[in-house]
């Protein structure tokens, strides 16, 4: 019975996320205790899907992955500190301040959200390139940073990242071990029936995270016209960056590997700076990041219908 559930779940996996997405914004609407009382759950079920991603790939996949270190490396200076000094830069020429300003360059300074390897799954992209692409993203984050926050100043103490940033690295350690010794040991193996059961786990976690995450969107969207022009900005933001990066590598890499990487470059880990923000930042960008999980969840679906144009078999429904 479980099972059937699961896979049930990783077969329409792109459709769940958009009902999660639909439950988040009427959970703000009609009954916004519910998306208070999951908050609390996050950060748990943010462990648990880097748990899944590192299960289902496997010690062959992980290492897979991470023969192509250097070339993730370039990838994540570009992404992660060139592309947001250039942003910041471009938009105090063009008269840009405030929140937006900062939300743009913070989305374009983050590491890949933690949950990119299982979008790239669903999507049919290389999950082992997006989790190199979540390490060394989060690895570098530290040094990626400071010359972006330098630049913008009342951000708060750069320093403060680093401790953020070791917790997430041992995050992703412990979970990644935890994940490798039991394909190692061959307590959970790498079948097609276990996949499946894997890929709808990580489904469910990621429609309960964005029921979390978007309480505020909802009534945003209701109450102005202000809400819905930056859900245009963030939909350009995070589709646009994907497709700059798939357009850019299409000829020169195998498509799973560029899409993976595309999608590395449009869906950025920006709560996780909410920590070291002033306070009164911290709760104007909320709405910010609350629609930018939009474009996020959108991926699959959205890009996997290109990949498959473009000749990249799905893996999940």
């Amino acid at each position: 019975m479980l099972f059937a559930l699961l896979d049930a779940l990783a077969r329409r996996a792109r459709h769940v996320l958009l009902w999660g997405l639909a439950l988040g914004i009427l959970a703000g609407l009609i009954a916004p205790e519910m998306a208070l009382a999951l908050q609390w759950a996050v950060a748990p079920i943010v462990a648990t899907l880097l748990f899944l991603a590192v299960l289902r790939l496997g010690p062959e996949g992980v290492r897979g992955g991470l023969q192509g270190w250097r070339q993730g490396l370039a990838v994540v200076l570009l992404m992660q500190l060139v592309v947001p000094v250039v942003a910041l830069l471009a938009g105090r020429a063009l008269g840009l301040e405030g929140v937006l300003l900062v939300g743009i360059v913070l989305v374009l300074a983050a590491a890949p959200i933690t949950g990119s390897p299982n979008l790239a799954i669903m999507s049919g992209a290389s999950g082992a390139v997006a989790l190199r692409q979540l390490v060394l993203g989060t690895a570098l984050l530290p040094l990626t940073t400071l010359p972006v926050f330098l630049l913008m100043p009342g951000l708060g103490a750069p320093t403060e990242v680093l401790a953020i940033v070791l917790r997430l690295l041992l995050l992703i350690a412990v979970s990644g071990a935890l994940g490798l010794w039991l394909r190692a040991r061959g307590i959970v193996r790498g079948d097609a029936r276990s996949l499946r059961a894997i890929d709808g786990s990580a489904t469910l976690l990621l429609a309960a995270i964005v029921i979390a995450l978007m309480g505020a969107v909802g009534p945003a969207l209701v109450s102005g016209v202000h809400a819905w022009g930056i859900l245009a900005l963030v939909l350009g933001l995070g589709f646009g960056m994907q497709l700059a990066m798939l357009l850019s590598l299409r000829r020169s890499l195998p498509l799973p590997d560029v899409a993976a990487l595309s999608q590395a470059a449009g869906n950025r880990n920006v709560a996780l700076f909410l920590g070291v923000l002033p306070l009164g930042m911290a709760s104007e960008l909320f709405l910010f990041i609350g629609l930018y999980q939009i474009p996020m969840y959108l991926t699959p679906l959205v890009m996997g219908r290109l990949y498959l144009r473009m000749g990249l078999a799905r893996t999940t429904g």
